[in-house]
């Protein structure tokens, strides 16, 4: 069971039921990746059950369970589960404790237990926590007390930068768009002037020639980046104040589009002397991007001046970080003659990239590909510590 705590709301939870614990336990016969359809003859037995296993109090007041209509399921490779949305009736002002009774399934099956885990609860920092679980009911030990009081507004706020370090980081969209804007970085297009009585100038995809030193090369990026923040902040809290929303289908697709025209942008100018044109209208759409991520965390307002600040902060973060990893490399290797058909190399498969996805975004299918980058790059963020 998970619980998600608010302030000025109603205590929200959800209970995770294992469908084999269900069919032993209430004679059901329900299959394996069970169905709506096979589910709802049963429902209010189930519900029922869980009211009849699960209560909550403080200071002897008890709250009553109030089931919504929301259910979905989860498969996994150690069962399949039923899950079933709730509310804590008149828990708006939240208790500073809960007393929990919780022994579903332990007295028919004495060696079951049962967790209880907080998925949000802004001041102790859990965000989107399913991993770390704050209680745990075992038989002739399922009533306990959960503390609500533990916490404060740092805690909070800082949870919420680490949520955007790590959303930055995740966000392999994110990280490829910056890439493409900060790979001319270090260099500077040649300009062919060709001879006649109307002299003109030529570009080369191939002429590029590298910066003499550090400093235009650090201003380019500083300039480049700030116009990215500006825009993504803008509209991360527009769509947080839901002042303006957009559609995420849209959304998506326009974000992967801005990576093959970021990366086109480097083989054939198309802002010529205004690289960021690119880094300022496409991060409006990247704003929008983050401000969904919030939403999947279950953020509801709740603090908004400082978890807007804390996830930009921990964006901003993220984006130094692979800035401090990349930029540097760029710099030593600018005056190798092969830097030039690196960069445009490089474009070229962003490009496809960007391609690749905007198909899958834009029409809504899911090409297998995608599942592989997302599994190595989460893997890799793990494996940096950022998990």
């Amino acid at each position: 069971m998970y619980l998600r705590v608010y302030e000025n709301a109603n205590i929200e939870g959800d209970f995770h039921i294992n469908v084999n614990e269900l069919n032993d336990v209430l004679g059901f016969n329900l299959s394996q990746h069970t169905s709506i359809e096979e589910i709802t003859p049963h429902l209010n037995k189930i519900k029922a059950y869980l009211l009849k296993n699960t209560s909550f109090s403080y200071q002897n007041k008890a709250y009553s369970i109030v089931f919504t209509d929301e259910i979905d399921f989860l498969w996994v490779t150690y069962g399949d589960f039923i899950i079933l949305d709730f509310y804590l009736e008149n828990t708006e002002m939240t208790p500073d404790e809960l007393d929990v009774t919780y022994k579903v399934f332990i007295e028919e099956e004495p060696h079951h237990m049962n967790l209880l885990g907080i998925a949000y609860n802004w001041k102790a920092g859990l965000i989107n926590n399913e991993k770390n679980i704050a209680l745990n009911f075992s038989n002739n030990d399922w009533n306990k007390t959960l503390s609500l009081k533990e916490g404060s507004i740092w805690t909070g706020f800082n949870a919420m930068i680490k949520q955007g370090i790590w959303h930055i980081w995740i966000g392999i969209d994110h990280i490829l768009f910056i890439i493409a804007l900060i790979l001319p970085a270090v260099v500077r297009r040649r300009i062919n002037i060709t001879e006649g009585a109307q002299s003109s100038s030529k570009f080369n995809i191939w002429s590029w020639e590298p910066v003499d030193k550090f400093k235009p090369a650090f201003l380019y990026i500083v300039k480049i980046i700030t116009f990215f923040t500006i825009a993504h902040t803008i509209t991360l809290s527009l769509a947080s104040l839901q002042i303006i929303e957009l559609p995420s289908q849209f959304v998506e697709s326009i974000i992967a589009f801005s990576i093959g025209l970021a990366a086109y942008h480097n083989i054939k100018p198309i802002f010529k002397g205004r690289d960021w044109v690119i880094a300022f209208v496409f991060g409006l759409f990247h704003g929008f991007g983050f401000a969904s991520v919030l939403g999947e965390l279950g953020f509801n307002g709740e603090h908004l001046t400082l978890s807007l600040l804390g996830f930009n902060i921990g964006v901003e973060i993220g984006q130094l970080a692979i800035i401090a990893a990349i930029f540097p490399l760029l710099f030593l290797i600018r005056k190798l003659k092969l830097y030039p058909k690196f960069l445009v190399y490089l474009s070229v498969l962003l490009i496809i990239i960007s391609l690749y996805w905007l198909i899958e975004r834009a029409f809504d299918i899911d090409l297998p590909l995608d599942d592989y980058i997302r599994k190595y790059g989460f893997e890799f963020a793990v494996w940096l510590g950022l998990r």
